[in-house]
């Protein structure tokens, strides 16, 4: 019979490897994804689809960080505020509930923790609730968005932009193809509105990536899925041709 410290160390070495499992390492293929989606709205124009915001914010905010397939991968594993509260007063700022901003607004970091996070941390370097939205906020600060524009002369305008303005701008500074999402018109508007930008990083050392490269085809359900995220605000992938960049509405006290 194995002696107390053997049975000891036996007990530990098994609940490293269930802690492992509970944290990512027992992935199945149907939850394999090759980059992640950095993705950044503009909260004018999802107030103007959610018709829900009194105020909206001057600058893009973080939507998410999403791996290109796969959602809620480890449903036991729950979101739990405390994990990341030296990170809060930087969620507050860049990752806001757009939508509901007087609300608790660790129910949408819970949703994505628990819809991709889950997924995303069968990466080492994002293997936590603290890695995932501490990743996420770098990533977003390195990008640096909002000055990108700027420096470009791209700003919130009541004149329209040419979609061609924003795509140039972005592979100028990035080196890289995003992705631009648009609410299309609506009843007697005339033009796009643009709300969404999707910036993409390879899985394997989270470098700027193509969000598609030529002849990479998707299955349908991945298309279906990683369009659920701008679909649930009403936008598509914007068309060529002139799109409107909103300033923030404020609300006169």
């Amino acid at each position: 019979m194995a002696s107390p410290a053997v049975r000891r160390a036996l007990l530990g070495w098994g609940l490293a490897l269930c802690c492992l499992w509970c944290a990512g390492a027992g992935w199945s293929g149907g939850h394999e994804w090759k980059k992640l989606i950095l993705t950044q709205h503009w909260p004018p124009t999802v107030c103007k689809e959610a018709d829900s915001c009194r105020n909206s914010l001057d600058y893009w905010t973080i939507h998410g960080l999403w791996p290109d397939k796969g959602e809620e991968c480890n449903r036991s594993w729950h979101f739990n505020v405390d994990e990341i509260k030296d990170l809060v007063p930087d969620m507050k700022i860049y990752w806001p509930d757009v939508i509901h901003p007087s609300s608790n607004r660790t129910q949408f970091w819970r949703h994505e923790w628990e819809k991709h996070g889950t997924c995303a941390a069968q990466l080492d370097a994002l293997n936590s609730e603290r890695k995932y939205f501490g990743k996420s906020l770098a990533l977003y600060k390195q990008v640096d968005l909002n000055s990108m524009l700027l420096k470009f002369g791209i700003k919130p305008s009541v004149n329209y932009y040419h979609i061609a303005d924003f795509k140039d701008a972005l592979t100028r500074v990035y080196g890289v193809v995003p992705k631009i999402q648009c609410l299309p018109p609506q009843q007697d508007e005339q033009v796009q509105t643009i709300g969404q930008i999707e910036l993409c990083f390879t899985k394997e050392d989270l470098h700027l990536r193509n969000c598609t490269e030529p002849g990479e085809q998707l299955s349908p359900k991945q298309e279906a899925w990683l369009a659920e995220g701008a679909a649930a605000q009403g936008m598509a992938v914007c068309e060529d041709g002139p799109v409107f960049y909103p300033p923030p509405a404020k609300t006169q006290r």
